[in-house]
């Protein structure tokens, strides 16, 4: 043995402990921690002085809890036995964790069993170096990353069994669905096992769920997809599970026409009772709001799709009025004659304005002070700018003028063209 001899970390870079091999040591012997390690020194199972980064002389002066159970005759420079283990304190990120079988579980929105997989990854680094090794590390004489997985995926298995479990069952939304909040689950798992983790004087420093998925061999994965394609298949083409069965049933039953098997087989046969009679009655009863199945005019609810009689004066289906929906005379251009379309602003044949009638609707000229089909009022002339503006405004949108006329001298209200004040015979400009 050398007379003074110097001891370091000589292990792989993925260990996060190693022990030193060679437990004979002597007094001044060098021992090297590096920054991102401690050392812990050991005498007869006994956990004893730990050791910070730096230089350090294996003396009284720097190790006291080793020298008073130490026996060192000559002078304090006979060898002694002890063990020294390194701990790496460094940051370990990229530990991946995933479950090794698929969890079983109640899917809370269809009430399905699905089979259910998770993946992710979480960062440690050893905060505790005396009670790491003294609860976790034993007398195995290295530990790394792999074998600390090992170790902590049976507590993390429980816990993302139980917390995913719970997290669908309350939130009560669909493992389709649950991609949208893995960033919430991250965090709520996060705080759920940090705790256990430290009861082994390991931090955890991130924890990360990366996926959380269906199998796509799965039956029943591929059963519920194919029920969500259908259903969305149904939406968009506004109709319901109930009423395709309904349509293929009749389509089967045409098929077979004279056939009484094969309404027995669509179950309405006559054993059957008058019970499924009323239900296919009430079936054929709302298909004939859909389909016209009568030669006799009817009329189509423009809210609802319903077919009614064509007197009828409410729909059938939804109760709006069908007399509201009764289209209005056609009005004629007053410049071409051509047909101007309700809403119009514009005739659509030569692009002239319409400038419909308060009381008939009919389309007038511009300059038109009264409807030409029934007389009523259209407006005046602003005294200003001379645009025409319409009976019952107040102020001329062109140019703001008041169109409120009043006489100058006793201030009546005088209408538009009048050339005498009623009320005092002044002559109005």
């Amino acid at each position: 043995m050398a007379i003074i001899e110097v001891v370091k970390f000589d292990g792989p870079p993925n260990l996060l402990v190693w022990k030193y091999p060679n437990q004979e040591l002597g007094t001044w012997t060098q021992l090297i921690v590096n920054e991102t390690q401690e050392a812990l020194l050991f005498k007869g199972g006994e956990a004893l002085d730990l050791l910070g980064p730096g230089r350090h002389t294996l003396s009284t002066q720097n190790i006291p809890i080793l020298s008073s159970v130490v026996n060192l005759p000559f002078g304090g420079k006979s060898p002694f036995t002890a063990e020294i283990w390194f701990v790496n304190k460094l940051h370990k990120l990229d530990m991946k964790w995933g479950t090794p079988t698929p969890i079983q579980l109640q899917e809370p929105k269809y009430h399905m069993m699905v089979s259910v997989r998770a993946f992710g990854q979480l960062g440690i680094q050893i905060e505790d170096t005396r009670k790491f090794l003294l609860k976790l590390v034993g007398t195995l004489p290295t530990v790394d990353q792999a074998e600390l997985g090992k170790y902590f995926r049976s507590i993390l298995m429980m816990n993302i069994k139980e917390l995913i479990s719970a997290y669908l069952v309350h939130k009560k939304i669909s493992i389709l669905e649950i991609n949208a909040y893995i960033s919430e689950i991250s965090k709520h798992m996060e705080s759920r096992i940090v705790s256990i983790f430290q009861e082994y004087g390991i931090r955890l420093v991130g924890f990360q769920i990366d996926s959380i998925n269906l199998p796509e061999e799965d039956p029943a994965t591929k059963r519920l997809k194919e029920a969500l394609a259908k259903k969305a298949e149904m939406d968009i083409l506004g109709f319901s599970y109930q009423q395709e069965r309904t349509f293929n049933t009749l389509e089967s039953a045409a098929k077979n026409e004279g056939n009484p098997s094969a309404f027995m087989g669509a179950g309405i046969g006559l054993g059957l009772g008058q019970g499924v009679g009323m239900t296919l009655g009430n079936t054929f009863s709302q298909l004939s709001g859909h389909m016209d199945v009568s030669s006799a005019p009817v009329q189509t609810c423009s809210k609802c799709g319903m077919s009614n009689a064509h007197d009828s004066g409410f729909c059938r289906g939804c109760g709006q009025s069908l007399k509201q929906e009764t289209a209005s005379p056609a009005v004629a251009c007053q410049a071409c004659g051509h047909s101007l379309p309700a809403g119009s602003k514009f005739c659509p044949n030569c692009g002239d304005r319409y400038r419909p009638c308060p009381r008939c609707q009919a389309d007038n000229p511009e300059q038109a002070l009264h409807c030409t089909t029934c007389g009523e009022s259209l407006g005046a002339a602003c005294p200003q700018c001379a645009t025409m503006v319409e009976a019952g405004a107040k102020f001329c949108p062109e140019c703001g003028k008041s169109m409120v006329l009043t006489c100058s001298q006793c201030q009546q209200v005088v209408q538009p063209g009048q050339k005498f004040c009623f009320e005092c015979g002044n002559k109005l400009e």
